[in-house]
């Protein structure tokens, strides 16, 4: 007989075990006639890699699943992976990058190739290191969100909301992310306290140019669009000035001064530069006072030819050397530290840019009664109970959804344009959109229609997740005008029973599922009844472990010491 080995080694034995398990099919699921249990696995980013977050949140799905499994019941763990349209296409560009190659040279097709053939190499290692975590999903079942099927359910989504009127195109200030070169939706903007610097540039009076009107600013960057300067119609101090001219420190450009009651007399000064194109109260105000819309940022944070000198410059490069500049002309009066809130992308870090551009937007108002009843009436049920009312905050005061992205990588919003940027139509395929155009008095032939070049915001393919990995196709009506009832795999285990994510992604994420199960199950039920928001792991000094931080270990090498 073998000896036992004086101490346990799990890398002998944890392999070999989880390799007989799936050879034997034990965590394969097929519809019985025993009550299902159902959990669908938050979808890791095709980019991602076992982390402690993923740890603890799939420790506790295996542990409800297997328990289950235990039971009697018939337990189905949904794996699959997010296509995750930033993070990937940053990967594949820089992949690209260090060949020496842009992805503007190959084209669309040509990206779209390398971006897959990524995918395909490296797509699915997180996956695979939860096999080694032991986590008894069906991997069978493995779904991606870019999958034929699951493509096609995107657009017909898209197309049923667009033909409802929930969906329209716009003129709007976004979020605009200059690393990503791409819009962002509001829920994507993290908010950040920062130290910064308020500095106080003079304004030159136009017909008496030794006296000056001193202006507050923590963006000198972009005072060569400023079109006005703005004070309050009660502050007495400027009330002599209103309609006089001022000039923009360091130009020869003459602007107006105005009253209007936005602005606060107790900051800064109680003056405010005016540039619509780079701040959401600013563009108001510019709307109200019918100003000019001067933009002076390319799509990546530099400046562009009304930049003058500082054309091709980095915005915050241009910041330091125009104060340096304003110094030397004496334009720059003083600078005083401050501390405010900085707007930050959620997957670059890059500071968010406000940006006037045209994009595609969800009305989120009947949505989000649909997600927020489900919650208040107890068809779903939140855990902790104290996220209730994080939740109804966020549902009762949301605004529309910004669901286009700047982007290669991704669902292709179905919308055909011809003639004139304005003239359009949205339909499934090209020939369907030659259909409508031409029912709707248009003349043009399939040559003429342009698609549009942006994709969906990935939460827009996500929310459908829970119902999609069963049957992709219940998304499009039927000649009866209903939604079909899905196929067996729906029926047996939709809805789903528990869902394990964390609170960060409540909105993001789980409120959509809620909006999309209402909408589109047949029988308009929400697509779980239980949502577990777990807690953070976090080190001795209670921060979040990340990379960034240095403070997470590598949970494949505890796995490798101790095993999982």
């Amino acid at each position: 007989m073998e000896a036992l080995a004086k101490t346990y080694d799990p890398t002998q034995y944890e392999d070999k075990w989880y390799a007989h398990w799936r050879k034997q099919g034990f965590f394969r699921s097929k519809p019985d006639k025993r009550k299902a249990y159902t959990i669908v696995i938050p979808p890791p980013n095709v980019t991602g890699i076992l982390h402690m977050g993923h740890m603890l949140n799939n420790t506790l799905q295996d542990v409800l699943i297997r328990r289950k499994r235990m039971e009697g019941y018939n337990s189905c763990w949904v794996p699959g992976t997010d296509h995750a349209s930033i993070a990937t296409e940053a990967k594949v560009v820089r992949m690209l990058a260090d060949q020496g190659i842009r992805k503007e040279d190959l084209g669309r097709e040509g990206f779209l190739e390398k971006a897959l053939e990524w995918k395909d190499k490296y797509g699915g290692i997180i996956l695979k290191q939860l096999e080694k975590l032991g986590a008894s999903c069906d991997w069978d079942r493995t779904r991606f969100t870019m999958e034929p099927g699951y493509y096609q359910a995107v657009i017909d989504v898209f197309t049923d909301l667009y033909n409802k009127g929930l969906i329209y195109r716009g003129y709007r200030m976004i979020n605009w992310d200059p690393q990503a070169r791409t819009s962002l939706s509001d829920e994507e903007v993290v908010m950040k306290e920062k130290d910064g610097m308020l500095y106080h540039l003079r304004y030159r009076f136009a017909d008496s140019p030794g006296e000056y009107l001193t202006v507050a600013t923590t963006r000198p960057e972009t005072i060569m669009v400023d079109v006005a300067v703005a004070v309050n119609p009660s502050d007495e101090r400027y009330q002599a000035l209103l309609g006089q001219q001022v000039i923009i420190p360091g130009t020869d450009t003459h602007i107006p001064i105005i009253a209007d009651d936005y602005v606060d007399p107790a900051f800064g000064t109680g003056c405010l530069k005016v540039t619509p194109a780079h701040d959401t109260n600013d563009y108001q105000i510019g709307l109200r006072h019918k100003l000019p819309i001067r933009d002076v940022l390319n799509e990546d944070g530099t400046l562009n030819t009304l930049g003058g000198k500082y054309a091709g410059m980095d915005r915050f490069a241009v910041r330091k050397q125009i104060v340096r500049d304003l110094k030397e002309q004496e334009l720059l009066e003083k600078e005083e530290p401050t501390r405010h809130a900085v707007g930050h992308s959620e997957r670059t870090d890059a500071v968010i840019e406000p940006r006037l551009t045209h994009q595609w937007f969800l009305n989120m108002k009947e949505m989000a009664r649909l997600a927020l009843d489900a919650v208040e009436h107890g068809e779903v049920s939140l855990i902790p109970d104290r996220f209730r009312n994080t939740y109804r905050h966020w549902l009762e005061n949301v605004q529309d959804w910004n669901i286009s992205r700047q982007l290669w990588w991704g669902h292709r919003i179905p919308a055909w344009f011809f003639d004139k940027p304005e003239k359009f139509v949205v339909a499934r395929t090209r020939e369907e959109a030659l259909t409508l155009a031409r029912a709707q008095g248009f003349t043009a032939n399939a040559e003429e229609l342009r698609q549009d070049p942006d994709v969906l915001d990935t939460w827009f393919s996500s929310w459908l997740w829970p119902i999609a990995v069963f049957d992709p196709t219940v998304f499009c009506k039927g000649a009866d005008g209903n939604y079909p009832a899905g196929n067996a795999d729906l029926q047996y285990y939709y809805p789903t029973d528990d869902l394990v994510t964390a609170p960060e992604i409540l909105f993001f994420w789980v409120a959509r599922m809620i909006m999309a199960g209402k909408t589109w199950d047949s029988k308009q039920r929400a697509p779980f009844r239980n949502v577990y928001l777990t807690g953070i792991v976090r080190d001795k000094q209670r921060r979040k472990m990340s990379k960034s931080l240095g403070n997470s270990p590598d949970p494949l090498d505890l796995i490798a010491q101790y095993g999982a």
